[in-house]
């Protein structure tokens, strides 16, 4: 799958959120309610608020069950191999000195390279990885994607990109329902009518997709900085030269798979127009911020 497809699914899935928010204001009729009893704007705000965060803790809440069941991973519960017992210990390492509990292990079947760290919460997280990158990355790199990964539920990523997307969502339900309200009040030309016009339902949609698209770059532009901030975590763990080895060695790989949006996978990346709707950084940039900087000579005097 090519990177802008996976880019216009993860939009598309985005999008989505918003708009099924929205369908259900309009099927239950809370929408025209709101219309009807001239809503204010504090009131509205609020109102898109409850909606928007809602859908967003749901889905962190959800995020940990969807991401195992979506990609076939299964939590090692018990080593069945070497293997298995060196990365359930390694993991355990990783979170007792990041000072977290210890997340679940996952492993699932996959050709590329990659990995994912989701959950609701630090303590009750999970980390997988696929096979392919246990096939393709020595010991020291597989140890440096841990770490990265643990790195994220340490910083508290998921929880801070629900509450993030919860706020864009808020503000993207919130905008669309005011622009929706002056065009249809400009189209019937009566600002005085009660209840919402076939003008407030086609803008407001409109204004969702919209509206949608810009929120999805504040939510990208936070997401490529929480990946610095992980490959900074990975490199105190395990250092800096692993972190770069296993990064140079995914940037040989093939693309990685297309995960759900729930799931930060460890190397989605874009080039041109679309690097703004990535949700990492490029290859060359992290292993840029991981390099040691050279020190300037001092003035002789």
């Amino acid at each position: 799958m090519t990177y802008l497809r996976r880019t216009g699914l993860f939009l598309l899935t985005n999008l989505a959120v918003v708009f099924l928010i929205g369908l259900i204001l309009r099927i239950t009729g809370l929408d025209a309610l709101l219309m009807a009893s001239g809503f204010h704007p504090a009131g509205l705000l609020l109102f898109a608020g409850l909606f928007g965060l809602t859908g967003s803790l749901v889905s962190l809440l959800l995020s940990k069950w969807l991401a195992l069941r979506s990609t076939g991973a299964s939590v090692i519960e018990h080593p069945r191999n070497r293997t298995e017992s060196w990365l359930l210990e390694t993991i355990h390492q990783q979170a007792v000195r990041s000072g977290i509990g210890t997340p679940d292990l996952a492993i699932y079947t996959a050709p590329e390279p990659n990995a994912f760290a989701t959950g609701a919460r630090r303590d009750a997280a999970v980390v997988a990885v696929s096979t392919g990158l246990l096939q393709s990355m020595d010991r020291h790199e597989v140890e440096a994607v841990l770490a990265h990964e643990v790195s994220h539920i340490a910083n508290g990523d998921m929880i801070t990109m629900a509450l993030l997307q919860g706020v864009t969502n808020t503000f993207v339900l919130f905008f669309s329902r005011i622009v929706g309200s002056l065009v249809d009040t400009w189209l019937s030309g009566d600002a005085d009518r009660r209840g919402p016009g076939i003008g407030y339902w086609v803008t407001s949609i409109a204004a969702e997709v919209v509206f949608g698209l810009f929120a999805s770059l504040i939510v990208m532009a936070h997401s490529r900085r929480r990946e610095f901030r992980a490959d900074a975590g990975a490199a105190r763990l395990v250092g800096a030269p692993a972190m770069i080895s296993a990064l140079e060695r995914l940037a040989r790989a093939e693309s990685p798979t297309m995960l759900p949006k729930s799931i930060a996978a460890f190397g989605i990346r874009g080039t041109g127009w679309a690097r703004w709707w990535s949700s990492h950084p490029p290859i060359t940039a992290r292993i840029a911020a991981l390099e040691p900087k050279p020190t300037r000579r001092r003035r002789a005097a």
